[in-house]
């Protein structure tokens, strides 16, 4: 299974954040324990693939995401973190509008986090080392920055992402189709 150059995805389970659409990046939350549940069940659907890397963001909820899923030796990558949600760290989206109507992380300042360039550089820097990997590439991470991720795989900007909604433990592989980057499956 699992062809050179494939990214496989997979976003952290769930928190008590994640659950309540609380903007999280530098918060460093724990598993809820459905979140370890669903995280487990993702391992027999992984160990069939001979990954040649195995990454994940330094935050907790996703380096345990990936030690339930079968992968405790996968190594840190900072460039992996959420966008960096700045002030609005903690806040939903419901909150931030009543302030900022229509805003969304896609089109709009974070003040005090992080912009669109920067989440673009790091992410490219992903994305290089999953292409110069000699087999597919497992990526445990975020909503946000991994479908960013996912935009940087097409060649696409980050404001890509806003198409590509992400639900928590679920598992998407992006690849090729001749010369073409692809998504191969989302959102699984």
């Amino acid at each position: 299974m699992g062809c050179v150059n494939e990214p496989w995805l997979v976003r952290h389970g769930a928190t008590e954040w994640s659950e309540s659409g609380r903007h999280t990046s530098t918060t460093d939350l724990p598993l809820l324990p459905e979140g370890e549940e669903v995280a487990r069940s993702l391992a027999p659907r992984l160990a069939p693939v001979d990954f040649d890397l195995v990454l994940t963001s330094p935050r907790e909820r996703a380096r345990r995401t990936a030690a339930l899923a079968g992968f405790p030796g996968a190594e840190v990558d900072e460039d992996l973190v959420e966008w960096d949600y700045g002030d609005y760290e903690g806040v939903t989206t419901k909150e931030i509008r009543a302030r900022v109507p229509g805003w969304t992380v896609w089109n709009q300042p974070v003040p005090g986090g992080e912009t669109a360039p920067a989440v673009t550089e790091r992410l490219d820097r992903v994305v290089a080392r999953a292409q110069g990997a000699d087999g597919p590439t497992l990526v445990f991470g975020h909503g946000h920055a991994l479908r960013a991720l996912a935009a940087r795989w097409l060649r696409q900007p980050v404001s890509l992402g806003q198409h590509l909604r992400l639900d928590t433990a679920t598992l998407s592989t992006l690849g090729w189709e001749h010369e073409a980057p692809v998504v191969l499956q989302w959102n699984s």
